[in-house]
């Protein structure tokens, strides 16, 4: 029992911060650089992440281990997996814009986006190719939404900052929120230290 609660935390630390998905495997970047001006915004997109990939995770790991393992056609994951994540991103939207419209709209074009969010597939296929149980996989990709989300919100809570800075003509726009990705992206290599 204490093993398994070891490998869970390991995970859950190793996923969120150490192997961050965007700021040390560059998945998902899209969102990352395009919902990030706003906290509120990029609070949204971190808990819909959440939402997506932990549910995605769950139903890859189990779609994968009773049905395409035992049918012999587990070279079709790929398919399969995004099927799921398409799936369970047009659920996410039509909850938002039922029941949440200021956030559905804030959103955008990048809610759907999460279907070919890269983050999405990549932690499916990574729990796949780590050979996760259905448990592991949704840990592993819940920590792994978490680390987005704190990625997301840090980032936006910096470039609300910038914004009203002093900055050379030549930084303004991308340039500046691409030099502040990397520093972040520098700053949680510190993080490595902690597995």
């Amino acid at each position: 029992m204490l093993d398994v609660v070891k490998d869970l935390l390991v995970i859950l630390i190793g996923s969120s911060l150490v192997s961050n998905v965007v700021l040390s495997q560059f998945l998902g970047l899209c969102p990352f650089l395009g919902v990030s001006k706003k906290i509120e915004t990029a609070a949204g997109m971190g808990g819909a992440v959440i939402f997506v990939i932990t549910l995605a995770s769950a139903v890859a790991a189990a779609i994968y281990r009773f049905i395409l393992v035992p049918l012999d056609i587990a070279y079709l994951q790929t398919i399969v997996f995004i099927l799921v994540i398409a799936a369970l991103v047009q659920f996410v939207e039509m909850f938002l814009k039922k029941y949440m419209q200021g956030l559905y709209q804030a959103l955008g074009v990048y809610l759907p986006l999460i279907t070919t969010n890269c983050a999405v597939l990549g932690i499916a296929l990574t729990n796949v190719q780590k050979e996760y149980g259905i448990g592991y996989s949704i840990v592993s990709g819940f920590s792994t939404a978490v680390g987005f989300l704190v990625a997301i919100v840090i980032l936006a809570g910096i470039r609300e900052k910038i914004e009203y800075n002093d900055i050379p003509e030549s930084f303004k726009g991308m340039p500046i929120v691409l030099i502040t990705a990397g520093l972040m992206a520098i700053a949680f290599c510190g993080f490595s230290g902690l597995l």
